[in-house]
């Protein structure tokens, strides 16, 4: 990791290995969805829990060491913003209705920019306690998009409508009436999850079994998590081809 006297190696494993499962992910979504082979595979929860998994591996690995790149993580968040109205562009004029509204580049570069806005009163919060309360917000705000906060079925409390009705918004958890998006990731209730990446991370490196063990270097995964950006950028228009050559 830049700014240390060694590289965690198996961080950029983790990484490695969902962009492997992401790229499947999405030949398999091209496949069954966009061509239509299997229009209820996305609905399975088998599918979704899989999707799942991706998203929060991205999400904490990149809460975990936004430390290490805090000299650049202004740029850093600006760059991946800038890819991330990139894939909205580019999907938006290849299939508009697949088009990708605040996906996860967007989110993941907003939430490194926040974390560098507010890094002195986060810094100050106990670890233990910054990873408990920082997953409980994530759980309890998992279905602000649909107006309501509470634990699965359980609602705690509704989100006042007129939030929903203020296009602005809908970067932050809000969506407006008719939004659709096939990669929505708002601040709400995702950076909560990024924050427990970022505060396991100060718990972790702290020890230094974890030190040893992160040094690990996973063979082929270590090296494409550390490309892993580039394999984003180009991974769809390749499944895209590759559906279009076998099923046009």
């Amino acid at each position: 990791m830049p700014g240390t006297a060694k590289r965690y190696y198996l961080l950029d494993g983790i990484r490695g290995f969902a962009v492997v499962n992401m790229v499947v992910f999405h030949f398999l979504y091209d496949v069954f969805m966009i061509y239509g082979r299997d229009p209820n595979w996305y609905g399975q929860p088998a599918v979704r829990f899989w999707q799942q998994t991706i998203c929060w591996t991205f999400i904490l690995i990149s809460g975990f060491v936004w430390r290490w790149g805090k000299a650049g993580n202004v740029k850093r968040g600006c760059a991946l913003n800038l890819w991330g109205f990139v894939i909205t562009l580019v999907t938006f004029l290849a299939t508009p209705e697949e088009a990708v509204w605040f996906g996860i580049l967007n989110f993941i570069g907003c939430a490194i920019l926040l974390l560098a806005m507010f890094e002195k009163g986060i810094e100050k919060i106990p670890p233990v306690l910054g990873t408990a309360v920082s997953f409980l917000l994530f759980l309890l705000c998992r279905r602000i998009q649909y107006g309501t906060i509470g634990l699965g079925e359980h609602v705690i409390a509704e989100v006042p409508d007129f939030l929903y009705g203020i296009a602005i918004l809908t970067p932050f958890g809000f969506p407006f009436p008719d939004f659709r998006s096939s990669d929505y990731f708002p601040v709400l209730p995702w950076i909560f999850l990024y924050l427990c990446g970022f505060f396991l991370s100060k718990i972790l490196m702290e020890k230094s079994w974890w030190k040893r063990i992160a040094q690990y270097k996973v063979p082929v995964l270590s090296g494409l998590g550390r490309k892993a950006i580039w394999v984003y950028l180009i991974h769809q228009p390749v499944c895209m081809l590759l559906c279009g050559i076998f099923f046009s």
